[in-house]
């Protein structure tokens, strides 16, 4: 491996398919060392028996050959592993938690091209892992410590088919939507992206009442999240218009997200959602400590319409698991990220987009209002993000006047209220630059100026 030292992104594993680190190889290595891990940080198991690892999946063509390799690995600890196929990332974190196992694992890229695969793991809980359990899994994929530890006989582990577990995660969102309420009488298109949400978001949707109609539910292993879902949300917009529908939800591949559409074809994004929720949650006062979590990336107007209800915005870095972080830390029960990972900790531990979508939809039956409407509940700050790729993530202070650009652009928004945010991403060859104000002719004008001078230097 061209780096021996860290296998871990900022959401677990990810990359092409069959090109380290997300080879059949490292897998199996990852099996064994999660395998070990887990099975050291609590020497009795939560069940009965051996030690148990859930192990789900999206729709990836790539899926099959990596759950057989870190199955493999695992299974050659002692550790028994519980197969439950293709499943949102949230139903892999409920259904570890519902089967009392000691660790769950999701096979899945996300919002990626099918081409890219990932391998994310939770704890016994249902959270993701912390720095330090990611630090123990690397370092035993590279030392070699574990080599000499072969059970045999007996000891080693089985696996098990869990026929159950989409019934269970089904009946896991629905238990988030109000109880006696239904959707009856409203009619929801939904883009399921191809993915893992294929089966459980448009079964939920009907068992609660509606009329669903639905696409990007026929995956094929190469068409997850192709030109459909959350990441391409212009044919949805499209369809609820032509089924004059009350309200589109669309997920990405392993549903973790959720964009959706008002009734007249117009997008609603994880800033939007979390105005709408946040400012109900105020108003009913279930709203953990009056304070929404959300990233840098959250729009500022968020801010404005949170505080003048009475409550507060704390930001961290990009990344659901720094929301999540964030909100264990300070005992909130709310937050996400503007692409759509929303956290309802009330219902959850990680991003659910069916989950989240439900919550909005409750808001809709319970206010009899329309999505449109309720919306317009703030005032977003005009904002550009403009995404480059590259070739490679040399540090802006290493590139001949990026961070110059970036200073000018700040003293030209900032007074007016905005700011500039430029960094690279944590799963894609791509820097990122986000610039908001209130003039977009001057948001626009330092856009072009930054993403060139980038350009000219690593662009791809």
């Amino acid at each position: 491996m061209s780096n021996p030292k860290k296998i871990f992104g900022t959401d677990g594993v990810r990359g092409t398919a069959n090109v380290e680190p997300v080879t059949a190889e490292t897998a199996l290595k990852l099996g064994r060392a999660a395998a070990h891990v887990f099975k050291n940080l609590e020497t009795q198991s939560r069940g009965q028996g051996r030690h148990k690892i859930v192990i789900g999946k999206d729709t990836r063509l790539s899926g099959y050959m990596l759950e057989n390799a870190i199955s493999s690995g695992i299974l050659s600890m002692g550790v028994d592993v519980l197969f439950i196929g293709p499943l949102p990332t949230p139903g892999v974190a409920y259904v570890t938690r519902s089967l009392r196992a000691d660790a769950g694992i999701v096979i899945t890229a996300s919002h990626n091209p099918y081409a890219d695969n990932g391998i994310k793991f939770f704890r016994a809980d249902g959270y993701k892992l912390d720095d330090k359990v990611e630090a123990s899994i690397e370092d035993l994929v590279f030392s070699g410590q574990i080599e000499n530890i072969r059970p045999t006989a007996e000891e080693i582990g089985k696996a098990m088919r869990i026929e159950d577990a989409l019934g269970r995660y089904i009946e896991f969102a629905k238990a988030s939507f109000p109880r006696g309420m239904t959707l009856e009488g409203m009619r929801v298109v939904v883009d399921c992206a191809h993915g893992a949400a294929y089966k459980a978001t448009p079964c939920v949707l009907r068992e609660l009442g509606a009329e669903v109609i639905v696409v990007g539910d026929t995956p094929n292993g190469k068409n997850i999240n192709k030109d459909c879902g959350s990441m391409h949300p212009q044919h949805l917009c499209q369809l609820v218009r032509e089924f004059r529908a009350d309200v589109g939800i669309a997920h990405d591949g392993d549903a973790d997200r959720v964009m959706m559409c008002d009734e007249r074809g117009e997008m609603i994004d994880g800033d939007d959602i979390m105005a709408v929720s946040a400012l109900d949650m105020l108003a009913q006062g279930t709203l953990a400590q009056k304070t929404l979590v959300s990233t840098v990336m959250s729009n500022a107007g968020l801010d404005v319409a949170i505080k003048a209800a009475g409550g507060k915005v704390v930001r961290t870095d990009v990344g659901d698991k720094n929301v999540i972080d964030e909100m264990l830390r300070g005992g909130f029960n709310f937050g996400g990220e503007q692409s759509g990972h929303l956290i309802f900790r009330d219902h959850g531990t990680t991003g659910d987009g069916l989950v989240a979508a439900l919550q909005v939809l409750s808001t809709m039956k319970s206010k009899q209002v329309p999505l449109s409407k309720l919306s317009k509940c703030w005032t977003r700050f005009p904002q550009l993000v403009t995404n480059v790729k590259v070739r490679e993530k040399t540090p802006f202070d290493k590139l001949d006047g990026i961070l110059k650009l970036v200073e000018q652009a700040e003293a030209e928004v900032q007074p007016a209220g905005g700011r500039v945010l430029l960094r690279y991403s944590g799963t894609e060859p791509k820097a990122r630059l986000l610039i908001e104000g209130r003039d977009e002719a001057v948001l626009d004008k330092w856009s072009k100026q930054i993403c060139e001078a980038i350009k000219r230097q690593v662009g791809a």
